[in-house]
């Protein structure tokens, strides 16, 4: 759920740039009001996001995914100019924004994450260890 969290306040992160873009200094009011709006919840979902990802990983998966579809609402709705190049980089944005996500770390911080030690790989509980 926390990567789902991070995702959603991410598209908010394009739509607050998109609407500062289109505020014109903010002194357009139905764009500055989706600005603050969006700003507001997508600094929420991303604190609740860091709360269980590392604040590195969602940061940067939140910056990249919101460039990324800023850059590219921008390319779909011609306020920006496409180009192979631009589409290439966002490619290789995206790429890495994955590639943090499979390299996030088990809670032990190296290898994949540990066994419960009453479950067996059978499904039967282990017995119990007196101390």
């Amino acid at each position: 759920m926390p990567w789902v969290i991070l995702l959603v306040s991410a598209v908010l992160e394009a739509v607050w740039a998109t609407a500062l873009g289109a505020s014109d200094g903010l002194s357009e009011p139905v764009a500055s009001v989706v600005f603050f709006v969006a700003v507001v919840l997508s600094m929420i979902g991303l604190s609740r996001a860091a709360k269980h990802i590392p604040i590195g990983v969602a940061y940067a998966v939140w910056t990249g995914t919101g460039a990324a579809l800023t850059v590219t609402w921008a390319m779909a709705t011609g306020t920006e100019a496409a180009s192979p190049l631009k589409v290439l980089f966002l490619a290789g944005i995206i790429g890495c924004i994955a590639g943090l996500k499979l390299s996030e770390p088990s809670p032990t911080g190296n290898g994949p994450a540990p066994r419960s030690p009453e479950v067996r790989p059978d499904n039967t509980a282990a017995p119990k260890q007196t101390p």
